[in-house]
């Protein structure tokens, strides 16, 4: 399965009976998850149909998807809500007459707010289910556009991934290689560094001194670090060439890569080890920016 990006954006247009619609659909960076979704009103019932198909196609990122839909204009329709007016007649009629009153007519009663509702035709059930039918398969192929371009820009970040990966275990090799961390080398260090002292004050103990320096030599040890960079470059590997939804395990990884280089840098005890490991940090965080976008 090949790695998949976060981000992506798809657009689809369809037409069913008398609506036409337009999804789109655009995904961004998220830990988890998160579908926004709306959708017009009358149309709600579609959407936790459309919410479980979005659930289905990805996995993690912010999803925005939105559905517009107009209907084909048709006249009006106007129902008269003869209960009220039935109502109104018979409460008014004992004043027809009374101190120069007269009954309104038909005319002004259906002027009152409620009598008369002008409402747009609602479809029948049958044009109705057909038309959520193609809206929803709309949905699927919006989808399937969206997946597609979220997998393209996954193709290019797994390729500079790689580059990233190459680049950390390169400078993992070559802090191995150091000759700084050689134990001849860090011996004559500490053993000049062991004189200075001695000459500069007679009372130190000489001894005292040998078994410093050489628990200073075993803390100045980087071998575990360079081991465990290079697990984790090849568990890198690994996730990046098996695919599918793996963002969160990079960023694990990620977090122990910049780990391994701030406890080498830490441990350096000579300039050229300290710049491949300030490299090795640069690197790593190059690597931990691009993993915040895979899914």
């Amino acid at each position: 399965m090949a790695l998949a990006s976060m981000t992506g954006f798809a657009r689809e247009v369809g037409q069913s009976g008398p609506w036409q619609f337009v999804w789109e659909l655009k995904t961004v960076n998220a830990k988890g998850l998160d579908i926004r979704l709306k959708t017009p009103p009358g149309l709600e019932a579609i959407g936790e149909e459309a919410r479980g198909r979005i659930g289905k196609a990805i996995q993690r990122g912010t999803c925005f998807a939105s559905l517009a839909a107009s209907r084909e204009s048709v006249a009006p329709v106007a129902r008269v809500n003869t209960a009220l007016l039935d109502s109104l007649v018979e409460a008014l009629a004992p004043y027809d007459g009374r101190l120069g009153l007269r009954a309104p007519s038909v005319g002004a009663l259906l002027g009152v707010r409620g009598v008369v509702d002008v409402v747009e035709p609602e479809d029948e059930p049958d044009v109705a289910a057909s038309c959520a039918a193609d809206m929803l398969a709309a949905l699927d192929r919006a989808l399937v556009a969206l997946v597609a371009t979220r997998r393209q820009e996954g193709r290019a970040l797994a390729d500079l991934l790689g580059k990233r990966i190459d680049a950390i275990a390169t400078l993992a090799d070559a802090a191995d290689a150091c000759p700084a961390r050689k134990p001849e080398a860090i011996k004559a260090r500490l053993a000049e560094q062991v004189a200075a002292l001695v000459d500069a004050s007679k009372a130190l103990d000489p001894n005292r001194l040998h078994q410093e320096a050489v628990l200073l030599a075993a803390k100045a040890d980087i071998r575990e670090e360079i081991d465990r960079l290079r697990a984790h470059v090849g568990a890198a590997r690994e996730l990046i060439a098996k695919g599918g939804p793996v963002g969160r395990r990079l960023d694990f990884l990620a977090q122990e890569f910049s780990r391994e280089a701030n406890t080498l840098c830490a441990k350096a005890n000579d300039v050229a080890l300290t710049v491949i490991g300030l490299d090795l940090k640069t690197e790593v965080e190059q690597f931990r920016e691009q993993v915040q976008n895979v899914e």
